[in-house]
Formats: structure tokens, C-alpha cells, sequence
């Protein structure tokens, strides 16, 4: 392997739950009595912790109403939103190979009881040695999250990776000068990460994992 350590985002990387989202903070927003929130406008905060995302959609916002959003956003996504929410292609088998050779972490914008949730129901917590999401840290894209990642795994910058769709992973590990990868099938567009200077802009999962394995 190519790294020591890789580290992946999760939603609109690994999980193909970029409808889901959208559709739960625009009902969300209808509930809370916000307004319509645009989709685009959605999917540009993506990968953010969710007190971010509300303050950057809603600007302006009353800490009463921001909470009553965040409040219905995890009701839907949870329990009251039936769109599917899948692995990308070549996700779950590349996970289990990728582990046998390397150690995993993943660093998500999802709340900590969010990524456990998903970890049992797709029973995929077991390839990772560790994860920081972002109610446990700080959000996307300050680096903290991997940092703290880093020492916990006992692995410098240099021999880590940081694969995501959004340029907050990409800037987040610029910022501490580790090497990164982005996906193109998520949120944000190619010319968007590009500007982060990736070392590969994949349209694929199996693109990635060919890098890995050098």
C-alpha cells in the first residue's frame, strides 16, 4: 500500500446519500419556517457539521429556529424520508480489501450517533480503526479532525491520505500538507477541487483504489 493510513468522507464519497439529504433539509426548512431551500444551495454545504450548514443555508438565523431545523432534518433523515441511500459501486468490497493491508478512518460531517448508526446497519464499522465526526471536533474544513485522527493512529501527515468529494476535505488536508484524492461523483464540481491541487480527481471508486495500490 501506497499510505499507512486513508482516510475517507463519508457521504457523497463512500455513500451515495447526497437525495436523502437534500430532500430532508429542504422539509426541514418548510417545517422549521424558513422557506424553500434550493437544492443547489443543499448540496454546496454537504460535509459540513450540521450547526455549520444551517448557519451558511440560513443566514441570519435565530438559535430557537436553527435548532427546530436541525431538530427536523434528523427526524426525516432517520425516520421519516424513504429515499434510498446506497454504497457507490466497488464501495463495500474495496473497504474490505483496502483494511487487510492498510488502516482506515473515516472524517465526516455526520454526527457521531449518525455514523454509528450507519456502521451497524451496513456493518462497516469494523474496517476502520478510528473516526472524528463533526459534533465531536471541529467542522469541515478546519483540519483538526484529522489531526486528531493522525494521533490516534500514530501516522505523520506525509504518509496519510485524505480522499473526499467536497473541497473542505481537500482543504483540510492542505492544510496540514497531506496528500488527497478527490471523488467527482459527489457534490462538488471538478473545477471546484481541482483549485485544491488533489493529486487525483477520480470519477470512480476503483480509480482510487488503483492509486492506493500503487
Amino acid at each position: 500500500m501506497r499510505y499507512d493510513l486513508t482516510i475517507f468522507d463519508w457521504d457523497g464519497t463512500l455513500m451515495d446519500s447526497i437525495a436523502r439529504i437534500v430532500s430532508c433539509m429542504q422539509a426541514a426548512g418548510r417545517e422549521a419556517e424558513w422557506g424553500e431551500l434550493g437544492e443547489g444551495e443543499i448540496r454546496d454545504i454537504i460535509g459540513l457539521g450540521l450547526p455549520e450548514a444551517i448557519a451558511t443555508l440560513c443566514p441570519g438565523i435565530q438559535s430557537e429556529q436553527a435548532e427546530r431545523l436541525k431538530a427536523r432534518y434528523a427526524w426525516h433523515f432517520v425516520e421519516g424520508d424513504a429515499t434510498p441511500v446506497t454504497f457507490y459501486p466497488g464501495v463495500e468490497a474495496g473497504l474490505a480489501s483496502l483494511a487487510s493491508t492498510s488502516a482506515l478512518a473515516v472524517a465526516t460531517g455526520k454526527s457521531r450517533r449518525g455514523l454509528d448508526r450507519i456502521f451497524r446497519q451496513s456493518d462497516t464499522g469494523r474496517f476502520f480503526r478510528a473516526s472524528r465526526t463533526a459534533d465531536e471536533t471541529r467542522s469541515k474544513p478546519d483540519p483538526l479532525m484529522l489531526v486528531e485522527l493522525l494521533e490516534e493512529c500514530g501516522v505523520d501527515a506525509s504518509r496519510a491520505v485524505m480522499i473526499g468529494d467536497t473541497e473542505y476535505d481537500m482543504e483540510m488536508a492542505r492544510a496540514i500538507g497531506m496528500p488527497r484524492i478527490a471523488v467527482s461523483y459527489g457534490v462538488h464540481d471538478v473545477q471546484r477541487l481541482s483549485r485544491s491541487e488533489p493529486l487525483l480527481v477520480a470519477d470512480r471508486f476503483d480509480q482510487v483504489l488503483d492509486h492506493l495500490a500503487g
